[in-house]
């Protein structure tokens, strides 16, 4: 059974098609990329996935169901995690916010919940850090608690809009090898313009632009694509192959 199915999905905001003729299969611990333009479609592409935006037709599933039935299975970091550098609250406090359907403050967490939190933590190399103020982090430090806080609920895919955005380059790649160690028992699905990740992390890219192009960069690192197509994909095989 493929983690995420997609078909034949058309999605459009005040009449205006922002999504076209989506199919997509993304098979269970793949690390999916998605790439392409401003306002061409990604993040509302993760966006339905996860159920912020609905649909009228059944064409997405999650492990065979649709996402509604399936919510706990998915893990969720948004585009924009800064958080008040200002707000006392622990690294523990935000990650025990991943606990699906709890909205009690820590006291009230069970000792099991806790434990959870911690484990997540210990994940993402940050458990020395659950006493902490989440404000005295560096950027990249703050997304790993995200990341974390997103690890809670045990998911089975992990989505990312922009995880590296307004991270330094060293940040920017301990997230994403955090990334490939956690796609060992996950599958990943991340939304960036890094276009580094598509040749080092991913296996398969994604290029949105209304409508959809599946590459495939797994091991034989062979492309497949439409031959009216051409993207940053094919540029960095072109690049790669000029490095020979």
């Amino acid at each position: 059974m493929n983690a995420l199915d997609i078909n034949n999905l058309t999605f459009s905001y005040n009449r205006e098609n922002v999504l076209e003729n989506i199919d997509l299969h993304v098979k269970e611990k793949e690390f999916l990329a998605i790439i392409g333009p401003n306002g061409g479609g990604k993040s509302t592409l993760l966006k339905l996935i996860i159920g912020l935006e609905q649909t009228k037709q059944s064409n997405i599933k999650i492990f065979g169901k649709k996402p509604a039935k399936n919510l706990t299975l998915i893990g969720y970091v948004p585009q924009n995690t800064n958080v008040n550098t200002d707000f006392p609250i622990k690294v523990i406090e935000v990650v025990m916010m991943g606990h699906v359907g709890h909205k009690r403050p820590l006291i009230g967490y069970k000792k099991e919940e806790i434990n959870c939190a911690l484990e997540s933590l210990k994940q993402v190399s940050m458990e020395k850090y659950a006493n902490k103020k989440i404000g005295t982090l560096s950027g990249g430090q703050r997304q790993r608690v995200m990341i974390a806080r997103a690890l809670c609920s045990h998911p089975k895919i992990l989505l990312l809009d922009e995880p590296t955005s307004n991270i330094d380059t060293i940040g920017q790649k301990e997230v994403y090898n955090l990334l490939k160690k956690l796609n060992q028992h996950i599958t990943i699905i991340v939304v960036s313009h890094d276009l580094s990740i598509v040749l080092e992390y991913a296996s398969s890219v994604l290029h949105v632009n209304k409508k959809m192009v599946f590459h495939d960069v797994s091991k034989t690192r062979k492309f497949h694509t439409k031959e009216e197509h051409f993207c940053e994909v094919e540029l960095l095989q072109l690049l790669g192959k000029s490095n020979v």
